[in-house]
């Protein structure tokens, strides 16, 4: 009974985590609030292109109201390009074209005659589609890493043999961000590893750090006090997992006209 609670805590702490993080993400859709005749319309503007022009939809939106759209390449001083939205399929449509690979766009919209987001438009980066095949062992890795470190906790806390859930910690640690994140980003942006030495990748930093934390924590398993550095482990990892996803990562340089894995400044 007490196992099946360990595993229920570590399960609810981990889907709040990776909801959390989702929900914070720079990829996760703009929600904003749009006001017509005393009447307020919910909207979700995408953040994250695949190859291809993506189209922005202003669901709900009535057809008597005239709407635009404003973007340019991101980050850059250029003016803004304004199309008009169309009424096709019942809704009001528009397209943001396609940019290279870690290309973006910011945008803004106007409805009514009104502007929102103007002073902080939404940003898109554009990405290659990432196969189901590797990508979706990635994500199921990383979270089940994560239920596992957080199992070891409360084994730890509460004075249980651990030594077992720390290695397939480790282990599924490893296969998740070593081995299924390279190939996620490869088929994402191209470079196989975008963090330190070779970039300013949030994603593959924050993953490099927590694995060194648990080759440590792994590394001392037979000291006295090896139950410290294993807490010092999980709770780091909790709180760098809790940083935004894929944030500072590869990003098309509009001036050398190249994928660049620093972060780009205006």
């Amino acid at each position: 009974m007490r196992k099946f609670l360990y595993w229920l805590l570590a399960v609810v702490i981990t889907i709040a985590l990776s909801v959390y993080q989702r929900m914070t993400g720079p990829t996760h859709p703009q929600k904003v609030a749009v006001e017509l005749n005393g009447t307020s319309y919910q909207l979700k503007l995408p953040r994250s292109g695949v190859q291809r022009d993506e189209m922005l939809k202003l669901k709900d939106i009535p057809q008597s109201t005239l709407a635009q759209l404003h973007y340019r390449q991101y980050p850059t001083n250029n003016a803004y390009t304004t199309v008009d939205f169309e009424w096709k399929d019942n809704q009001w449509q528009a397209f943001l074209p396609v940019q290279p690979v870690g290309g973006k766009l910011q945008y803004y919209i106007t409805v009514g005659g009104r502007d929102y987001l103007a002073d902080e438009p939404v940003v898109m980066r554009f990405r290659n589609d990432v196969p189901a095949g590797i990508l979706v062992p990635h994500i199921l890795l990383m979270f089940a890493a994560m239920l596992f470190a957080v199992y070891t906790l409360m084994l730890v806390l509460t004075r249980k043999k651990y030594s077992r859930w720390l290695k397939i910690t480790v282990a599924t640690l490893f296969v998740g961000g070593f081995i299924f994140g390279p190939l996620v980003q490869h088929a994402a942006f191209g470079p196989w590893w975008t963090g330190f030495p070779y970039g300013t990748d949030l994603t593959d930093n924050k993953t490099l750090l927590s694995f060194l934390f648990f080759l440590v924590a792994l590394a001392t398993l037979k000291w006295k006090h090896n139950k410290w550095v294993v807490s010092l482990a999980v709770l780091f990892m909790i709180a760098i997992f809790s940083i935004p996803h894929s944030a500072y990562g590869s990003e098309y340089d509009y001036e050398k006209q190249q994928l660049s894995t620093e972060k780009i400044t205006d």
